[in-house]
């Protein structure tokens, strides 16, 4: 992974004067019309195994991309992040021919503590506070079916023990509310977050399920994985989603409540049907053989049928591939799909006391030494100039 790293930063100090640019990815483009519009050979995406051109649909709306370029202007490097972890690298080999990787995302992580007294809003507070629209939806989230924020008031306590990524100085990808203390009414509420859900101090699960499984299936014929390296392929492979192997024309269904924001087909996926729901969650239906009578802006109800299984686009056969993304990036289905809730068996109880303990001793201790919240977060520009060492 540094390796990575030090071949992208090494290019800076190969030039009298090099520039990065930072790009946002524009709603409705691909990485094959990427690479025509830069001038980049197209056999980069062709390529690409039927996995890894699957993969490459994954760029989010709004992604934030780095590009740079030599002294002639002519580009060097390119990285386009597709999840938290993993990231399009294209850059020139020794021979000056592009090459296209799938590697790691590298950055930092940050354990923060923030505490205010409400002014005006929790929402809006956390946000002046912190200027992490983020971390404020974030909080939103986490106590999602278990406060009604409309009965906090002014002089109530939050404090957030949060986790959060940087990468090349910015915050990148979501937050996680480690834990939370808030105070109503001289009423304290605290939740923990756990194997990916949150619980009250006593272990009693608090955030309520948005999704429901979208297909009668067969079975699950590929999980949900991020970066991992292949020890036989020698490279970083992913699967941003839950594979269910079904027949063709299965009905597949929504998985929540929400409005439907895309239908057509997008590249490695085939036919596609994206539905957006509440607090911040999309889901993605690939590989369709066809639609049900449906159109963008539609709202939908969980469980209406909304197309029918098949294998469009890079399938290896008639499978539904059911992707869930948080503010634009990929999470596993698994976190958010309902299910029977299950009390926490004695092993992890245990291990979730632990959790609790840790979390509220460094709390109290931020308290009792009347610590500073974090500096706020900052903007940058989108262009930096770098001149050589």
């Amino acid at each position: 992974m540094k390796k990575i790293l030090f071949l992208f930063f090494t290019i800076i100090q190969a030039f009298a004067a090099v520039s990065m640019e930072e790009l946002t990815w524009e709603n409705g483009d691909t990485l094959l019309k990427f690479l025509q519009r830069n001038s980049i050979p197209m056999s980069l995406y062709y390529n690409l195994d039927k996995e890894d051109q699957e993969l490459a649909s994954e760029i989010a709306y709004k992604t934030k991309y780095q590009i740079l370029k030599d002294d002639n202007n002519n580009i060097e490097q390119i990285l386009i992040p597709i999840s938290d972890d993993l990231q399009i690298h294209i850059y020139k080999d020794l021979n000056k021919q592009y090459v296209l990787n799938f590697t790691p995302i590298l950055y930092n992580k940050e354990n923060r503590i923030l505490r205010i007294n409400v002014k005006t809003s929790a929402y809006q507070d956390v946000y002046e506070e912190s200027k992490s629209a983020t971390l404020a939806r974030a909080m939103v989230r986490a106590f999602r079916g278990s406060i009604n924020f409309r009965n906090i008031q002014k002089g109530d306590e939050i404090i957030l023990y949060y986790e959060q990524k940087r990468r090349m100085g910015k915050l990148f990808g979501d937050i996680i509310i480690k834990m939370a203390r808030i105070e109503i009414n001289k009423n304290s509420q605290e939740i923990f977050y756990f194997n990916e859900n949150y619980y009250d101090k006593n272990g009693k699960e608090v955030e309520s399920f948005l999704l429901d499984k979208p297909v009668n299936y067969l079975r699950i014929s590929s999980k949900f994985s991020t970066a991992r390296y292949h020890p036989v392929l020698k490279r970083y492979r992913a699967h941003l989603g839950i594979d269910y192997a079904a027949p063709t024309g299965t009905p597949v269904k929504s998985a929540g409540n929400g409005t439907i924001i895309f239908v057509g087909t997008q590249n490695g996926y085939g036919n596609v049907v994206k539905v957006q729901h509440a607090s911040g969650y999309t889901t993605l239906y690939a590989h369709l053989s066809r639609f049900a009578k449906i159109k963008k802006g539609q709202k939908v109800k969980q469980g209406q049928v909304i197309a029918y299984v098949g294998s469009t686009g890079m399938s290896t056969g008639p499978h539904l591939h059911f992707g869930v993304y948080l503010n634009n990036k990929a999470i596993n289905p698994d976190s958010v799909i309902k299910i029977a809730k299950t009390q926490l068996n004695k092993k992890d109880l245990d291990e979730f006391k632990k959790v609790v303990n840790a979390h509220e001793k460094k709390i109290n201790l931020f308290i009792q030494d009347n610590k500073e919240n974090p500096p706020k977060e900052e903007d940058f520009e989108n262009y930096i100039e770098l001149d050589s060492i």
